[in-house]
C-alpha cells in the first residue's frame, strides 16, 4: 500500500510516541517491586520477590507473543495499539488496587496485565517503523530515533519514583507511589484518544488476505535472532536493577534510583548516535561493536569491585561511588541499538511473514524476566558476580550478529 507522505509522518510519530509508553510501563516494574520486596525479612528474599513483579510483567510475552502477532495479522496495526494501551491502564490500576487490598498477588496481577499491554505494544510499533522505513539500514534507523524516547522514559522513570520514595525503602508501601500510577493512567488515557483519532497507515495486507505456504520458524536467522532477543531485554532490565540493589547499601535507595537511571540516559545518548549513523552502518556491524564493548565493560566491572572509588554529582552534591557502578551505567551505550538492531537482523527478508514473526519474536522478550530473575538470584549473595549473566547474554549476542544472522532461507516465498 503506498504512503502519502504527510499521513506518513503521523504515523511515525504515532509509532514513537508508543515507545516511550513501552519503557514507562517496563521499567515501572523494578522500582515498584523493590517496594513490596522491601516488606520481606531476610535480604536474598527480598531481592528475588522484589524481582518477581518484573517477571511477572515479562512472563506475560511468552503467553501474549504468538496471539499479539496473530491479532496484528488479522485487525491491523491501529486496533492492536488501542487494545494494548487499553490493556495498559487496566494493568496500572490493578497495580493501583494492591495497595487498596494490601495484596502482593494483586499486584503480580497488574504486573502481568501491564506485561500483555507492551507485548502488544512492541509487535505493532517495530514492525510498523521498520516497514515504514523500507526495511534495511532506514528501518533500522527509524527503530533507534523511536529508542531515544524509550531511553529518555526509561532513565525518568527510576528517577521519579526514587525521587518518591526518599533514602530508605524500610516501612515504604505501594501506595507511597500512588502518583506515579495516576500520572500512567492518565498518559494512557491521553495516548488512546490520540491514536484513536490519528489516522494510521497500514503497511501491508491483513487478514483472511494473506497466504501463509510456510511458519515463520522456516527462517533460521529469525529463531537465532529470538533467542538472542531473550537475553538481549534481560540484559537490558538487569544492569540497571541489579545495580540499585548494588548500590542502595551504600547510597540509599533514591541515589541509587538516580545513579541506575543514568543507564537509561547512557541509552539515550546511544539511540541517537545510532539513528544518526544507522542509515550509513549496517545492524551487523554495530552489535559486533558494541556487543564487545559491553562484555568488556562488564568483566571490568566485576573485577574492580569496591576498591577503586569516583566521585559523582548527584541531588546537588559530591559523592563517592564505585567505579564499578560507573562502568556498568556506561553498558546503556552498549545496549541502546541492540534491541532494534536484532529484530532488524532477525525480521530482514521477511516479507509478508513479518507481522507473524513478529508476534514470534516478542515471545521471548520473556527474558526480560527470567534472565534478571536469576541475576537476582546470585545478586542476593554477590550483586558484582551476578554480572556474568548478562556477560554470558551479551555473547550469545555477538555470535547471532557474527554468525547467525544471515539469511539463508531465501528461497522461501515472501510476497
Amino acid at each position: 500500500m503506498k504512503h502519502s507522505n504527510s499521513l506518513r509522518i503521523i504515523t511515525i510519530i504515532a509509532m514513537m510516541f508508543l515507545y516511550a509508553m513501552i519503557s514507562f510501563v517496563t521499567n515501572l516494574a523494578a522500582p515498584v517491586g523493590k517496594i513490596w520486596g522491601a516488606s520481606f525479612d531476610d535480604p536474598a528474599q527480598a531481592e528475588r520477590m522484589g524481582m518477581l513483579g518484573n517477571l511477572f510483567n515479562f512472563l506475560a510475552y511468552l503467553i501474549m507473543g504468538i496471539p499479539a502477532g496473530n491479532f496484528l495479522a488479522k485487525h491491523g496495526y491501529k486496533k492492536t495499539a488501542l487494545t494494548a494501551i487499553f490493556l495498559g491502564f487496566i494493568g496500572i490500576a490493578i497495580q493501583w488496587m494492591s495497595g487498596i487490598f494490601d495484596s502482593f498477588a494483586v499486584y503480580l496481577g497488574g504486573a502481568l496485565i501491564c506485561g500483555f499491554c507492551v507485548c502488544m505494544l512492541n509487535t505493532v510499533v517495530n514492525p510498523m517503523l521498520n516497514l515504514l522505513g523500507g526495511g534495511g539500514n532506514r528501518g533500522n534507523q527509524l527503530n533507534l530515533i523511536g529508542g531515544t524516547l524509550n531511553s529518555l522514559s526509561g532513565a525518568l522513570t527510576p528517577m521519579l519514583v526514587g525521587a518518591i520514595i526518599g533514602e530508605s525503602l524500610a516501612g515504604k508501601e505501594i501506595d507511597d507511589v500512588n502518583v506515579v500510577l495516576y500520572i500512567a493512567m492518565a498518559v494512557f488515557a491521553l495516548v488512546y484518544l490520540i491514536i484513536r483519532l490519528t489516522p494510521i497507515a497500514e503497511p501491508s495486507k491483513t487478514g483472511e488476505d494473506v497466504v501463509y505456504e510456510r511458519s515463520p520458524w522456516s527462517f533460521r536467522h529469525l529463531t537465532l535472532g529470538v533467542i538472542a532477543i531473550f537475553f538481549y531485554v534481560g540484559v537490558e532490565i538487569g544492569i540497571p536493577a541489579t545495580l540499585i540493589s548494588y548500590l542502595t547499601p551504600k547510597v540509599g535507595f533514591a541515589v541509587a534510583g538516580m545513579i541506575a537511571g543514568r543507564y537509561w540516559v547512557m541509552m539515550l545518548i546511544g539511540r541517537f548516535i545510532g539513528s544518526a549513523i544507522g542509515g550509513k552502518v549496517s545492524s551487523r556491524i554495530m552489535v559486533i561493536c558494541v556487543a564487545s564493548v559491553a562484555i568488556a565493560l562488564m568483566v571490568a566491572a566485576m573485577l574492580i569491585g569496591d576498591s577503586i572509588m569516583t566521585k559523582t554529582f548527584v541531588q546537588g552534591s559530591v559523592m563517592d561511588i564505585p567505579l564499578a557502578s560507573t562502568l556498568l551505567v556506561l553498558c546503556g551505550l552498549c545496549t541502546s541499538v541492540m534491541w532494534g538492531s536484532i529484530f532488524n537482523m532477525a525480521t530482514e527478508g521477511l516479507g509478508k511473514y513479518t507481522a507473524k514473526a513478529s508476534g514470534i519474536f516478542m515471545m521471548m522478550v520473556l527474558g526480560g524476566g527470567v534472565v534478571p530473575y536469576i541475576q537476582s538470584i546470585i545478586a542476593g549473595h554477590d550483586c558484582l558476580l551476578s554480572y556474568m549473566v548478562p556477560v554470558i547474554g551479551v555473547a550469545y549476542i555477538l555470535f547471532y550478529a557474527l554468525w547467525g544472522s544471515k539469511n539463508v532461507n531465501k528461497d522461501i516465498k515472501v510476497d
